[in-house]
């Protein structure tokens, strides 16, 4: 059984909500119609989503499939109001894998929680799959986390930091391997610069 991951669309970053109430900016439409034109997505599987606003934006973007929610795909909890700039952000996370049992800030979710709960999710979403193809949408620390867990690797922070916005990556649940990495959908003239914010 192969499972498609997909991170959502960029964001409208709004500092005074938090993320999960972000819905998707007006430039993101770029970089989900390039990833729904590539090919990359299946044309017969389940799909499924986070229920996040971007994450559900992003999957009605790509598909006209029936769409199921699932609740433990949200991203890591975060609260509002917590970082200004980009690098920041990426140090804070990157302190989140380091320590994943402790908050990296407060209010945001221990990654020890965040990827019991995605993995639970998953398995019980491969084992109910009438198809041998799943699409997820949901998001970066997530899948992350995600892949690590179903591939028994250490969390891959490289390609987190590098991940597109939409990004799409394939595993293949039989060999427990990545048959398809992130961002490898995409051409270098496709993908714009600010389409690789990674929030």
């Amino acid at each position: 059984m192969l499972l498609h991951l997909v991170r959502h669309g960029q964001p409208d970053v709004q500092p005074r909500l938090p993320a999960h109430e972000w819905r998707l900016a007006a430039q993101a439409r770029r970089g989900m119609l390039a990833l729904r034109q590539s090919g990359a997505l299946p044309s017969a599987a389940t799909w499924s989503s986070s229920p996040e606003p971007k994450a559900m934006e992003t999957a009605r973007f790509l598909t006209d499939c029936e769409i199921v929610t699932v609740a433990s795909f949200r991203e890591q909890m975060r609260s509002a109001g917590w970082v200004e700039t980009e690098i920041e952000y990426r140090t804070t996370v990157r302190k989140a894998f380091e320590d994943p049992q402790e908050p990296a800030l407060p209010g945001w979710e221990p990654l020890d929680r965040t990827r019991e709960r995605v993995t639970s999710a998953a398995l019980r979403l491969v084992e109910k799959a009438p198809r041998s193809q799943l699409v997820a949408i949901g998001h970066g620390t997530a899948w992350t986390l995600l892949v690590s867990e179903l591939t028994g690797r250490a969390p891959d922070l490289d390609a987190w930091e590098t991940m597109l916005m939409p990004d799409h990556c394939v595993l293949d649940l039989n060999s427990r391997t990545v048959e398809s990495a992130w961002g490898s959908w995409a051409s270098a003239r496709s993908v714009r610069r600010s389409d690789r914010r990674n929030r």
